[in-house]
């Protein structure tokens, strides 16, 4: 018993260290990256350099966050099916009116939201 609340404090006081922090900073930029590798990609997205992105990456996954605490509907492309993609779209297509220098129109956002999904399929999500 008390080798297992050993080990659970371990455990929580590695996700709290500095190493859950770097995986955080990782995980945006590589979503940034995503980001600009899609609005390069796809029409009706205009095209955003690294700190655009990475703004629209903070405000992605801040609107995500609050989605899924509301409404429990995990906004991922393929999280969800049908309604993972089309949130993920409309998460996409509002992230334009909080971010400066980001443009796209309901098509670049659905297909922004499929090819982030397929990107996401093949890019692991926990880096480390």
């Amino acid at each position: 018993m008390a080798q297992n609340m050993d080990q659970t404090r371990r455990d929580d006081e590695e996700r709290n260290s500095g190493k859950g922090w770097i995986s955080l900073i990782i995980r945006f930029i590589v979503a940034a990256i995503v980001l600009m590798i899609t609005s390069w990609l796809t029409p009706g997205f205009s095209s955003m350099n690294f700190g655009t992105a990475l703004l629209a990456a903070l405000i992605i996954a801040a609107m995500d966050w609050v989605i899924q605490r509301l409404f429990k509907i995990d906004a991922s492309p393929f999280g969800r099916g049908i309604v993972g993609f089309i949130v993920s779209a409309v998460i996409i297509y509002l992230t334009q009116f909080l971010v400066p220098g980001m443009s796209v129109s309901i098509w670049g956002a659905i297909i922004a939201s499929l090819i982030i999904g397929i990107i996401d399929a093949i890019i692991p999500t926990n880096v480390i």
